[in-house]
């Protein structure tokens, strides 16, 4: 089959039922990108499910899939949320058992709005609980030269993300270094006001209802993201003089099933600001109700852009480590920085035109 026989689509119709568009509201008031992005990380994360799945069944009628990443998620242009949005979906790409999930998030209209790029790595799966073994998939076949240049990307993609895992067993950089000896030097000096890392954490508990369940006894992925992204939004206030919008999610990694009956430990934290950009952290640690399994079940991190009310990027503070655990995720967060950087030479975050739908990407 090729990537074009693949393609699902979903419209979330905003512009069509004011009920449906106040759930997705912010604030109840007008209010440039006001929609919440948790839910849309929802609605993505279940398009990317029903599109493996549907190749999946072709291999076995009792196959299922999981959300292993999300690769990247680069938003382009903020929501209207007076106006319906459209989600397009296709494997880009199929491993021995994985697959790769492109989504492209458009708004029609005058102009037409390229909304947001999205990359989901599902894993296909047969049975459930200790029996529960990967499923071989078919290749795809790629017909044109978009369909191969896709699928090279999804490579690259994920050489990319080794490379990056990777640099974090390497030490730091000649400029790496001295920009947390200047970090340091600074806290030493009398006076000093800065934003230490050390307080800018949120925490939330939560316990896992079967109102969640998406898979026998497993909860809904989507439904987990998004809670850290709400209280990743939450912990980005605690620094940015403005108001915190959504770059990019750089990655989720979803390490450990989270189960009905489990608890969960949401921990969100500033760890780096690099002019009106700043990265999230967030862990989700689960434990069993018998409270006899604790795990690490979900790492996120997201990049937020401080923004006045017309969406015009504004300087954050400056963000100080203290110890050697937040100077090394200071430095993940900037490699993550530098990474973003390469993507959004142009667009709205970087305070230029928006990118229509017509740009591609």
């Amino acid at each position: 089959m090729r990537p074009a026989g693949t393609t699902r689509t979903f419209t979330l119709p905003l512009g069509q039922h004011p009920a449906l568009r106040r759930r997705f509201l912010v604030l109840d008031e007008p209010l440039l990108g006001n929609v919440r992005f948790g839910l849309v990380l929802e609605v993505l994360d279940k398009l990317a499910e029903e599109t493996a799945l549907e190749y999946a069944l072709r291999v076995d009628p009792a196959a299922r899939v999981v959300t292993a990443a999300v690769d990247s998620i680069l938003v382009r242009n903020p929501v209207d949320v007076t106006r319906d949005l459209e989600f397009a979906a296709r494997l880009n790409h199929v491993g021995r058992t994985s697959m790769e999930v492109g989504i492209r998030v458009t708004q029609p209209g005058n102009p037409a709005l390229h909304i947001a790029s999205c990359y989901f790595t599902m894993v296909a799966r047969l049975g459930t609980g200790d029996g529960a073994r990967s499923l071989p998939l078919p290749p795809l076949e790629y017909g044109d030269e978009l369909e191969r240049r896709r699928a090279r990307r999804a490579s690259e993609r994920r050489e990319e993300y080794r490379r990056h895992v990777a640099s974090l067993q390497e030490p730091p950089g000649r400029e790496e270094f001295e920009l947390l000896a200047r970090l340091h030097r600074e806290q030493e000096e009398p006076g000093f006001r800065g934003l230490l890392a050390g307080r800018l954490v949120t925490e939330n508990w939560e316990r896992m209802y079967p109102e969640q369940e998406n898979v026998p006894q497993k909860i809904f992925g989507g439904y987990v993201m998004r809670r850290a992204y709400e209280l990743s939004t939450i912990c980005a206030e605690l620094v940015a003089p403005d108001r915190p919008v959504l770059a990019a999610v750089n990655r989720v990694n979803f390490l450990h099933p989270v189960r009905l009956g489990d608890t969960l430990r949401f921990t969100s934290r500033v760890v780096h600001t690099s002019g009106s950009l700043l990265s999230v952290e967030a862990s989700i640690e689960r434990r069993s109700r018998d409270r006899t399994v604790r795990a690490l079940s979900n790492s996120c991190f997201f990049t937020f852009v401080n923004m006045d009310r017309e969406l015009r990027p504004r300087d954050t503070p400056v963000v100080y480590p203290t110890t050697y655990a937040e100077d090394a995720r200071l430095l993940d967060a900037r490699r993550h920085h530098l990474e973003l950087m390469q993507h959004i030479g142009r667009g709205w975050i970087a305070g230029r035109e928006p990118v229509h739908e017509t740009d591609g990407g």
